[in-house]
């Protein structure tokens, strides 16, 4: 099997394509907007020109992490970035015979649920606050429109956390309280969920939960389980002290107040 990593050499790309590369049985290839030097890392734009389209001849499935990964990314390079590019590898991935695009999508299409108590499942209604979480449930829709018009498999993964310090270990250093700690995703469980979504059989179309199986959150990964065949290794419970408490019933009480661009730019609470 052919796996091509696009944003290969990132913070998650370049963890998934050292790891594929052990797996037996697989060939892997990447691309990234910025040069590495890596002879299977190539260089390209996504939402540029298509001098890389030939490099997808034979790829059996496509892990798109390619992006603007930031909360508080603009609306042009969320545009530019994340749907425009997006929408241009669906369709060549379709053109050129690819069996399964796994997307990278994001927690923030419920970034209005922060401060309230509601499950986040397959039923719960997106409300994205900033132009990330937009572009994210713009990417979903598309993935959902190729599986259903061109045939192409679509697995969307609502990335947890998985962080750049700390040796990606959770507690109360991570950032926006509750929130952050309750969808914090270790590394091997974000490995053996890429591969569960790799690997899937009988998957036309499906966006679902990854992120570790922590205690009280209010992620629902049971979907996850069964449609992909994920199994979490890892867990930890969200640690309240008092000052996380203090800023979540400031943000409750003000939330609702408050615009939703300042909402947005304070990602951190």
């Amino acid at each position: 099997m052919h796996v091509l990593i696009t944003g290969a050499s990132g913070h998650l790309g370049r963890k998934l394509f050292d790891a594929l590369k052990s797996d037996p049985g697989r060939k892997v290839s990447g691309l990234d907007i910025r040069p590495v030097k890596h002879p299977d890392i190539h260089t390209a734009d996504l939402s540029g020109s298509d001098d890389w389209v030939h490099l997808l001849k034979g790829v059996d499935v496509i892990v798109h992490l390619a992006g603007d990964r930031e909360p508080n990314a603009t609306w042009p390079s969320a545009i530019k970035h994340n749907m425009d590019a997006t929408l241009t590898l669906y369709h060549h991935a379709a053109s050129m015979g690819v069996s399964r695009v796994v997307m990278a999508s994001s927690n923030w299409l419920h970034g209005d649920k922060r401060f309230t108590n509601d499950k986040l499942d397959k039923d719960t209604p997106p409300g994205p606050i900033n132009a990330y979480g937009m572009s994210k449930l713009f990417c979903e829709r598309t993935g959902a429109y190729f599986a259903e018009h061109h045939g192409l498999s679509v697995i969307c993964l609502r990335i947890g956390w998985t962080q750049w310090t700390h040796d990606n270990q959770p507690g109360t250093h991570m950032a926006m309280g509750r929130w952050g700690q309750e969808m914090w995703l270790s590394d091997r469980d974000f490995l053996n969920g890429m591969r569960a979504a790799v690997d899937a059989k009988d998957v036309l179309f499906a966006a679902l939960n990854l992120m570790s199986d922590n205690p009280g959150m209010r992620w629902d990964i049971e979907e996850t389980k069964q449609v992909i065949g994920y199994s979490p290794l890892d867990g930890s419970p969200a640690k309240i002290t008092p000052v996380i408490r203090l800023k979540s019933a400031l943000k409750d009480l003000f939330s609702n107040r408050l615009p939703r661009q300042l909402e947005s730019r304070f990602p951190e609470w």
